[in-house]
């Protein structure tokens, strides 16, 4: 679309309890690496990424999705968006502005529909990254958010509406209709999509390897180590890409994932996918079947941050 103004998922931000553990895990067997730190709170690279970080954890009493960071091209497109949004009555929870955090830049924060926040910057410095080498089984680079919205679609004309997101393909079924939009602000089929669920969550992380080999290696590694395995190996049909889903330290779903199609935009036209058909959740068969329980680890414990900004 030509108004499109946002460009790429930057980073996701996590706040938690037990922040000594959630840290280790991040920064050793799920394999980013951490590179500042600041009172509670912990910045993770993906190493061959050129953001500054993907991941920021914080130290909190309660479990909260902090916010979602997307990218714009230039300072005047940040400023362009802050006033798409006042004249909308978005709630800006900041006004745009120099950022204090690693790689500096230009940003500013709204709520969404659902009361996330989410940060729009741009000017942030490139971090001095690295192409990965053949089976070495970390990320390179965030993959995609998904996140679990009450009301599936108001969530869905927001993005659409708000920032400019375009609908790649949606999830359904016969007897529970319209489950999962997928998302797009860029080629990438999706970098961000919305799950129906029964209040407002992080349903997961996803995290892209370097490729099919890499993918298994991690995905082995982390069963090894006894990470709680949820579901996966396997490869969805929406956005063609494999998955191996995970549990981290706090009960938030991370994965590992590689090969996410890339769309033709000026072609592609959105499918609804039936996902009571087996081959559509896996096109391999390989991962264990779709069921109540790894629905019900998808949802997540509600926000403690819903219409609360992080302090940071």
């Amino acid at each position: 679309m030509t108004d499109r103004l946002i460009t790429h998922l930057r980073h996701v931000d996590l706040a938690v309890p037990d922040y000594d553990r959630q840290r280790e895990f991040y920064s050793g067997v799920w394999g980013l690496t951490e590179v500042a730190t600041d009172s509670g709170i912990s910045f993770l690279a993906a190493e061959g990424s050129p953001e500054q970080y993907v991941v920021r954890l914080r130290r909190d009493e309660r479990k909260r999705l902090d916010l979602v960071a997307f990218g714009a091209e230039t300072p005047a497109d940040v400023d362009a968006l802050a006033e798409r949004m006042r004249a909308a009555g978005v709630t800006l929870v900041t006004e745009p502005g120099a950022l204090d955090t690693p790689g500096g830049g230009y940003g500013f924060r709204l709520f969404d529909i659902d009361g996330r926040t989410v940060e729009i910057s741009a000017g942030v410095a490139v971090r001095t990254h690295r192409r990965l080498e053949p089976r070495e089984a970390i990320p390179v680079r965030l993959s995609h958010v998904v996140l679990n919205s009450p009301d599936l679609d108001a969530t869905r004309r927001w993005y659409e509406t708000h920032l400019g997101f375009a609908l790649s393909d949606t999830l359904s079924s016969p007897h529970m209709g319209e489950v999962m939009h997928f998302m797009r602000c860029n080629p990438q089929h999706h970098s961000l999509a919305l799950a129906k669920g029964p209040h407002t969550s992080l349903h997961h992380i996803s995290f892209e390897m370097r490729g099919i080999d890499e993918y298994m290696y991690g995905t082995g590694r982390l069963m090894r180590a006894g990470v709680r395995h949820i579901w996966g190996p396997g490869r969805h049909m929406a956005g063609d890409n494999t998955f191996s889903y995970f549990l981290d330290p706090h009960g938030n779903t991370v994965e590992y994932t590689t090969e996410l199609e890339n769309l033709d935009e000026d072609t592609w036209h959105p499918h609804v996918y039936d996902f009571s058909r087996p081959e559509v959740t896996d096109q391999w068969g390989t991962a264990n079947p779709m069921n109540e329980l790894v629905a019900k680890e998808s949802f997540n414990d509600p926000d403690g941050g819903v219409f609360v900004a992080p302090p940071v």
